[in-house]
Parts: C-alpha cells; sequence; structure tokens
C-alpha cells in the first residue's frame, strides 16, 4: 500500500501589493507542482481593493480549481504573525491540517524545486521543525537570513560596532554568515520557511503580540526549547525584493512597534531583569559607538533618535511591565517580516 503523500499548505500574506503577490503566487503555483495541498493567500486588511484584485485574477485564471488556490480575508491588520495565523488556523480546504505550512513573502519567488528541497529535507530529518531557504535579491545578490538568538552580549556587540569586540563576541553575533551547506540555526527571516504542524501544534502558533518584528525569532526559539531544530538549506532558492510592504527603506526614524517588539522578546523569553540588562548593554555599547563617531569621520549609521528612544521605552516599559503595544499608525504599510 502507497504511503499518503504529505501535504503542505503554502500562506502568502499580502498588504496592499496585490500585483507583486500575484507574481509570488505564480512563483509558487509552479514550485508547488507535484506537492499535494494548496496556495491560500491571506490579505491582511489592505481596505485598497486588493481582496478583490486577489480574488478576481485568481479566478480568471483557473488557478481556484480544486481550490488549489484561495483567498481570504484577514478581517484586520495585525500584523506579520497574526495575518499568518489565520492562514494556518484555515488550513486546507475543508479545514484539513497539513502536514507542512509554508510561509512565503508576497515579494518572495521560489525557484521550480525551492519548496520541494524544505519539503524533502523536513520529510527525512524527524528532528528538524523548521526548515528555510537562501534568499537573494533579484540581481542574485544574497540576502542575511540565518541567525543566532539575541543575548545580552549580542546587543552589546551590535552596538559598539567595533571590531576588535566583534571578534572577541564573534559567537555571539546574531548574524551568522551565510552558510553554504544545510546548517542548523537558531532562527531564520520569516520570508521563505516551511514549519512541521505537529510541531506548531505543540508549540502554539505565531505570538499576535507581536506586530513585526522578533516574532519568528520567538516561535524558533519556542521550538528549540521544545527540542526542534531550525535548518537552513542553500538549495532552496528564493529571489526576494526586500521592504516592499513595511517600506523600511524609507525609515527615517525606528517605529515604535520595533522597541516594542524588541522589549516584549527579551522580557518574554528571558524575564524583565533580562531584557533590562540587554537594554543596558545595547545602551553602553551604542554610547561607546556614539563617543568614538564624534571623534573620527566615522558615520554612526544609527536612525536619529535610537539610543533615547530605546532608554525612555524600555524605563517605562520595566517600571509599568508594559506589554499593551503601541497600535501602528494605519497608513504604515507593515505586515512583513524585516529581511
Amino acid at each position: 500500500m502507497t504511503a499518503a503523500q504529505p501535504t503542505v499548505l503554502t500562506i502568502i500574506l499580502n498588504y496592499k501589493t496585490a500585483d507583486m503577490t500575484l507574481q509570488s503566487v505564480e512563483a509558487a503555483l509552479a514550485a508547488m507542482d507535484g506537492i499535494a495541498g494548496g496556495i491560500l493567500i491571506v490579505d491582511n486588511n489592505s481596505q485598497d481593493g486588493s481582496f478583490e484584485t486577489l480574488s478576481a485574477h485568481v479566478s480568471k485564471q483557473g488557478w481556484d480549481t480544486g481550490d488549489r488556490v484561495r483567498v481570504i480575508q484577514s478581517g484586520r491588520n495585525g500584523g506579520f504573525g497574526a495575518g499568518n495565523n489565520v492562514g494556518i488556523r484555515t488550513g486546507l480546504p475543508g479545514n484539513a491540517r497539513p502536514d507542512y505550512v509554508y510561509i512565503l513573502n508576497s515579494d518572495a519567488f521560489p525557484a521550480p524545486d525551492a519548496i520541494r528541497v524544505l519539503l524533502n529535507h523536513l520529510e527525512a530529518i524527524p528532528g528538524t521543525g523548521f526548515a528555510g531557504s537562501y534568499i537573494h535579491g533579484p540581481e542574485g545578490d544574497t540576502h542575511l537570513t540565518s541567525f543566532r538568538f539575541p543575548s545580552i552580549a549580542s546587543e552589546f556587540e551590535g552596538a559598539i560596532r567595533f571590531g576588535p569586540i566583534s571578534r572577541l563576541l564573534k559567537n555571539s553575533k546574531v548574524p551568522i554568515e551565510t552558510p553554504t551547506d544545510t546548517m542548523t540555526v537558531d532562527w531564520l527571516a520569516g520570508a521563505s520557511v516551511m514549519m512541521r504542524q505537529s510541531v506548531l501544534d505543540e508549540i502554539g502558533l505565531f505570538d499576535e503580540t507581536f506586530f513585526l518584528y522578533f516574532e519568528e525569532t520567538e516561535l524558533c526559539l519556542r521550538a528549540a526549547r521544545a527540542g526542534h531544530k531550525t535548518d537552513y538549506l542553500p538549495a532552496s532558492k528564493v529571489a526576494h525584493i526586500g521592504s516592499a510592504s513595511t517600506g523600511m527603506k524609507e525609515w527615517k526614524r525606528t517605529p515604535d512597534y520595533w522597541f516594542d517588539s524588541r522589549w516584549y522578546y527579551f522580557s518574554k523569553s528571558h524575564g524583565r531583569a533580562y531584557a533590562a540588562l540587554a537594554t543596558l548593554a545595547h545602551l553602553v555599547g551604542g554610547g561607546l559607538h556614539w563617543l568614538r563617531c564624534a571623534v573620527t569621520p566615522k558615520t554612526r549609521g544609527v536612525s536619529p533618535g535610537f539610543l533615547t528612544t530605546l532608554l525612555t521605552h524600555d524605563f517605562r516599559a520595566l517600571l509599568t511591565g508594559h506589554r499593551a503595544f503601541t497600535v501602528p499608525d494605519p497608513s504604515i504599510p507593515a505586515p512583513q517580516p524585516k529581511v
């Protein structure tokens, strides 16, 4: 008797990028060829006609035949994690649960074998809970998407930006040089990640307290603490434009929700005392970096008011036990993760 073919639910979250999302869907359809399951487009309450545009195009192309591609509305823009959770909870047609959930950014385009490579790896390695792709830009430039978990040491190293310190703390640096072979990492950016449904059943879905940033970090940490690995697979290749829906490239100041997410990640995962020490480490490192830049021609490379905002935000959070996050301005497009 032939074993049942594993099923994959591909989720693409849209926020005001309907045309680009449809290009992503087209690439995902080709990459899903021969794989059981389907593609679910979740419109994250764009309110710009995206839902209607997506639905009409899917129907016109016949992609909805046999429910291969479906379009649903999230009902609210709760951010990246909340939007993807809508898709995960919806599941396959008839509320069937997939064996795997594959999350793909709306501005990411998998190679024809990219999804199959992730699926085959997870099928072959039961101890791996999540598997992610090699992400590159339209011109082939590598996007850094492999990381260690943030820590007090990494906060100091990342803020001081000083070569000797970085070499001393090389095993604490959050970014990991892009692996050339399959490698277990702490966490991956969420542009192209396949997750084992049974692991999500065990550890839970994305924490919807995060609006944007750190949500995939925290999910991978929960998986690691439960004994499930996260693997980086350079053989799975995905082109990615990056920041198409976040507006990140045009940021003049770091938005409040980034500070909210950072504090919540540290306090939830390690406790408020640890979060406070992580902030102190960043402030000390950032202050020393500021002094070095003040006496040399070196450019700071930090958004205006960053350290001041970090200090006031986290001091207030420490005193109040702040968990009610800043409600983002609805005009700010931010449903996708930073990559």
